[in-house]
């Protein structure tokens, strides 16, 4: 298949570019950054295969000249966003311009060179549902989006529908559950696994907010499971894309400063997080049967490996 990939350089994308390799497929890439080996458009910028092009998919022009040069694509998975509630907060003219105008452009072209989307939505959509989080949900339940990258990972869930029903495209939504793992170089809007292990490496203080619970799940196993869809595409499927690794993170917090030795007083607890999801447990069944998800670590396994990665 031919396959492109936009937010190829992100913690998921990464990786997803190179499994997707591994299984034969011809894949390209893109995201924001200039980076070695890139393509180029007014001229050629390399005379290595056509790998990778810088592109800000809220920029129409940009994206559509990948499309359409390049094309046609038989799957689309649009891993580019501005990730990150927080992330949300302080930079939202680029979340709303990434997230929304990004999707919608994509959506457009859908019409001009037809291909298939996997759409990467977020648990954040499940909002202040406290109960167990099925696909189904959102459809039974009015749910109250929490923060702007909640409601902006909703408008495009119903961008898609609506597209489905204006003209029959074919797309798949993924809802990604806390992935963690080798890969996801640190800053202070990356999850709070990532943070956690960072900042006990280098004996820098955390704020830990008590009572939240998550389902963790490790980035390889996410990523098996997404490459599965590609082989069994069932037009507007939605999918929980997470791990049976359900825990408060209090218990994350506890295994990283376990296997670090980093002190204690590092922790600094808190109240609950103000406008944040308490719990977010997970229903993965639906991603179990038809995309063959499994988790293939626990979570002391998956948060060592992920240390062991940072100290390198």
């Amino acid at each position: 298949m031919k396959i492109l990939v936009t937010g190829s350089k992100g913690v998921v994308g990464k990786l997803l570019v190179e499994k997707l390799k591994q299984n034969n497929h011809s894949v390209l890439g893109c995201d924001l950054l200039h980076h070695p080996g890139q393509t180029g458009f007014s001229q050629v910028m390399s005379n290595e295969p056509l790998e990778y092009t810088r592109c800000d998919i809220s920029i129409y022009r940009q994206i559509e000249r990948i499309i359409m040069n390049n094309g046609p694509f038989d799957i689309i998975y649009n891993c580019a966003a501005e990730f990150g509630r927080w992330n949300g907060e302080d930079f939202f003219e680029q979340l709303w311009s990434s997230n929304v105008v990004g999707l919608k452009n994509l959506l457009l072209l859908q019409t001009l060179s037809p291909f298939k989307l996997v759409h990467f939505s977020s648990s954040e959509v499940y909002g202040d549902f406290n109960e167990l989080m099925k696909e189904s949900v959102m459809d039974e339940f009015e749910i109250k989006q929490m923060n702007d990258y909640a409601i902006s990972k909703w408008t495009n869930e119903m961008q898609i529908k609506n597209h489905e029903i204006m003209y029959n495209s074919d797309n798949v939504v993924v809802r990604l559950f806390n992935t963690y793992g080798p890969g996801e170089a640190y800053h202070p809007y990356r999850s709070v696994n990532a943070k956690f292990c960072y900042h006990a490496i280098n004996n820098l203080p955390i704020n830990l907010y008590k009572g939240h619970y998550r389902s963790s799940t490790y980035i390889d196993d996410c990523v098996d499971a997404l490459i599965n869809i590609s082989k069994n595409f069932i037009p507007g499927r939605t999918y929980n894309i997470a791990s049976t690794n359900y825990h408060d993170i209090e218990t994350i917090a506890d295994i990283i400063w376990s296997y670090t030795g980093a002190s204690r007083d590092l922790i600094n607890l808190k109240d609950p997080e103000v406008l944040t999801t308490i719990n977010k447990k997970a229903d993965n069944t639906l991603s179990v049967e038809e995309l063959n998800f499994k988790d293939s670590l626990s979570l002391e396994e998956g948060i060592k490996k992920t240390i062991d990665w940072m100290k390198q």
